[in-house]
């Protein structure tokens, strides 16, 4: 079995700005995570930090087709990241997230994937939010208790 995670969302900006949005740390850290230790830029590496939960995660960028996808390898275990933007019309661009090549079998997979789609669904929810109506949510931040 080699599972895809999948989610996604539509979100009514156009499809330059919610592109920038994962690319630019300054804007992503309003939606997701805490600090970066650059933008994304294909073939670099990148660290993104969440201070509340003392985690960090190296993202190594494959490929970059501006304001068409990104591609990252990233997390324990490694898993590849797809972020795909389809414009839809000038003012809305709908954002595909799918996460494959998961090396986890039986319950470790079940887990995985139930936390893997819950995290991307929560980062979209907070992305429309912060781009649509200029909302920080702290949607990731509150997601798990602070014990």
């Amino acid at each position: 079995m080699n599972p895809t995670i999948e989610t996604q969302m539509l979100i009514r900006k156009p499809v330059s700005e919610v592109f920038n949005a994962f690319i630019d740390p300054e804007i992503t850290t309003k939606f997701w995570f805490n600090s970066a230790t650059g933008p994304l830029k294909e073939g670099k590496i990148v660290q993104w930090s969440w201070d509340k939960y003392q985690v960090k995660s190296k993202v190594m960028v494959f490929n970059i087709l501006e304001n068409k996808l990104i591609q990252i390898a990233w997390g324990e275990p490694k898993t590849s990241v797809d972020f795909i933007f389809e414009a839809v019309g000038a003012e809305q661009t709908y954002v595909t997230i799918r996460n494959y090549d998961i090396p986890l079998q039986g319950s470790e997979l079940i887990k995985f994937i139930i936390d893997a789609t819950g995290g991307f669904t929560t980062v979209l929810d907070g992305l429309k939010a912060y781009l649509e109506h200029g909302l920080v949510l702290n949607l990731v931040e509150d997601k798990f208790p602070p014990f």
